[in-house]
């Protein structure tokens, strides 16, 4: 019997982080306490926990009308969503962020502006979709607004 939609979905988005907490645990459990602090820094950066609160992205497509902020459309554990998101900072909440792993429309919006693939993260800025942008240009397009 296959799982519920929201317990896969939920499942899928945290499984990044439960392997690198397991890889800490054992290493806590070996005395590898360098490791163990490594891996759970590992698990928390790639934790959904490191990013904005996600909005839908029918209320994000709406939002940036409204107040011209960029939409990032991303999914947890996705190293290069990461970078960005480290790279942005404090100016990271100038963004509406998008997980397409909870949102069917969003992961849709995607595939439209990247070949069909769902290649993250994907960035609308001023009505331009930029696959995987550089997070210093993006950084710096931010500011100039």
């Amino acid at each position: 019997m296959p799982l519920p939609r929201t317990v896969e979905t939920m499942a899928r988005r945290w499984l990044l982080t439960l392997i690198l907490l397991v890889v800490a645990i054992v290493a806590a459990v070996t005395g590898r306490t360098v490791l163990f602090v490594i891996m759970v820094l590992f698990a928390l950066a790639a934790s959904p926990l490191a990013f904005p609160t996600s909005i839908p992205a029918a209320e994000a497509q709406a939002r940036s009308a409204a107040d011209g902020k960029p939409i990032v459309y991303w999914r947890p554990g996705c190293p290069f969503c990461l970078r960005l998101r480290t790279t942005l900072a404090f100016q990271s909440r100038r963004l509406h962020w998008v997980d397409i792993w909870k949102d069917p429309a969003a992961a849709a919006a995607v595939r439209a502006v990247a070949d069909g693939n769902e290649t993250v993260p994907t960035v609308i800025l001023r009505g331009e979709p930029h696959v995987n942008p550089n997070p210093t240009w993006l950084r710096a397009a931010i500011r100039a607004r």
